[in-house]
């Protein structure tokens, strides 16, 4: 009897061991503070010249494109007269969409009559059309989904919730491409069986995140519903994510973070509570901390993805902080990584320069000031 009972005592220490490692954190000291980073005009006229540079510079060109047939073998402005710049469409998308960001917050930015004109040239009623035409084409079905799409729909919000005369002309322009897009999501969540983890343009929570925040701005009761419900299935009973696995070689965006920001959109505020208790339970430490990923070579087009990475973990962070301030200290940790890639993306190669500056904008937008 004394023999089982010992044993049933190391069986209890090993589980307290492991326990205790689990919930190991980083001692306090080893957690610097960091500088609040901001957005000021001379910053945001810095980031306005990476897409200004880039919407209308057609080669080099990634079309990610199905052939069907040499019909089809056609100049990325001819296939997408709106959105064939940066490099590749989804760049293109967000491009834009930084243009108007920028432009929304800062009015007297500088350039700002040809950045008007860039996006009145490029969103015009023609081009959404010719846009319309290829994504109706027999292979295209699913071109961009769901990372083009759900940047698409950001743009859709960033012209909905901008009160201007040129937001209004832009955003009755895109309309057609919005509603397609819409529809897409409509009918594709349904038949998604299992949620993409990857930290690449298929991400499934990114793609949700996006997509609802566009469905809260113009009020799409049937998106939203869908979205919440998919949500859940995909990820209500998730526990433990390995942030520790994170990043992979050439990530530019958090599985485990972008997954909490998506259920910090569609649970209440008790549940979320218990949640990311169960997800992340160290979030709530005020001594978490991750290491930022690092960049060997910022000409190298998927080792500079680790840039991303860092601007998506902040934003991440910063929406999974918002109205808690149990999660505040997060906000240093977004800080941290914001910090670390920010200094290099202007004036820096094609490779990232073509899209960083959408992520960094995003990020020092999703900061609360306050």
């Amino acid at each position: 009897m004394n023999k089982y009972l010992f044993i049933l005592f190391l069986i209890v220490l090993s589980c307290n061991s492991s326990e205790d490692k689990k919930v190991e954190s980083p001692s306090k000291s080893s957690v610097e503070v960091e500088e609040l980073a901001v957005i000021n005009i001379d910053q945001a006229n810095r980031l306005a010249q990476l897409p200004i540079n880039c919407i209308n510079t057609e080669y080099p060109n990634k079309l990610n494109q199905t052939i069907g047939s040499a019909s089809d073998l056609k100049t990325p402005k001819e296939l997408h007269p709106a959105f064939y710049g940066c490099f590749d469409w989804h760049s293109a998308v967000h491009g834009h969409w930084s243009l108007v960001s920028l432009l929304k917050e800062f009015p007297d930015l500088d350039n700002r009559a040809e950045i008007g004109q860039k996006l009145l040239q490029n969103i015009s009623k023609e081009n959404i059309a010719q846009e319309l035409v290829y994504f109706e084409g027999e292979y295209n079905s699913s071109f961009e989904r769901t990372y083009g799409w759900a940047w698409l729909l950001k743009l859709a919000e960033e012209l909905h919730t901008w009160d201007n005369p040129l937001a209004r002309k832009l955003e009755a322009n895109l309309q057609p491409m919005t509603d397609m897009i819409v529809g897409k999501y409509l009918e594709f969540l349904p038949k998604l069986n299992y949620p993409i983890r990857v930290g690449e343009h298929p991400n499934t929570a990114f793609g949700l995140s996006f997509a609802y925040d566009y469905a809260v701005a113009v009020n799409h009761k049937d998106l939203m519903t869908l979205i919440e419900k998919r949500a859940k299935d995909f990820y209500e009973n998730d526990q433990d994510c390995p942030i520790e696995w994170e990043p992979s070689g050439f990530d530019f965006l958090s599985p485990c973070l972008e997954e909490a920001a998506l259920m910090k959109r569609v649970l209440s505020v008790t549940e979320f509570k218990a949640w990311i208790n169960d997800f992340m339970p160290q979030l709530s430490s005020e001594t978490f901390d991750i290491a930022v990923g690092e960049v060997s070579d910022r000409t190298d087009g998927k080792l500079v993805h680790l840039d991303g990475v860092n601007f998506s973990r902040a934003w991440s962070l910063n929406y999974i902080a918002k109205d808690l301030p149990e999660y505040k200290h997060l906000q240093n940790l977004a800080n941290k990584h914001i910090n670390y890639s920010l200094p290099s993306i202007v004036g820096d190669s094609y490779e990232g320069g073509h899209w960083l500056g959408s992520f960094a904008i995003y990020a020092l937008n999703s900061i609360d000031n306050e």
